[in-house]
């Protein structure tokens, strides 16, 4: 796994089927060992689905509960609701990785902060699709 999902890629594949979002998490799922998350994330995933009208409360705790079970979580420190991009940044840094995968424009935007980049999700499977290069002779 060479990116870490922001929480408005978990809250678009739960809600589009067959969107860039949803098969970008089932190819995260689908790789050895679990994606790193963070409590921030999951707490920013839960609050966006109970804004849903189409998830009622169990429906939210169901998700939830399978979205915990799938992601390893990672220490990043506490931030407030609306630093998407320092909450993050760090998130990416505490697993090591340097890409955050979002559809978020306002992250799309910045590209890079902190030395980690953002990454949208149609682009990231396009990567994914593509054969690497030959080797160099």
């Amino acid at each position: 796994m060479d990116v870490v999902l922001a929480p408005d890629i978990y809250v678009n594949a739960s809600i589009a089927l067959g969107s860039p979002p949803e098969q970008a998490v089932r190819r995260a799922f689908g790789r050895p060992g679990k994606p790193k998350s963070s409590s921030w994330v999951l707490e920013r995933v839960e609050s966006m689905l109970h804004a849903l009208p189409e998830f009622k409360d169990d429906a939210v705790a169901a998700q939830m509960k399978t979205i915990g079970g799938l992601v390893e979580i990672v220490e990043t420190g506490s931030h407030f609701i609306e630093d998407w991009d320092e909450a993050l940044t760090a998130l990416a840094k505490a697993a090591g990785l340097h890409r955050v995968l979002t559809d978020h424009p306002d992250l799309l935007a910045l590209k890079r902060a902190n030395g980690i980049e953002f990454v949208s999700s149609d682009r990231w499977l396009a990567e994914q699709a593509t054969p690497p290069p030959p080797p160099r002779v």
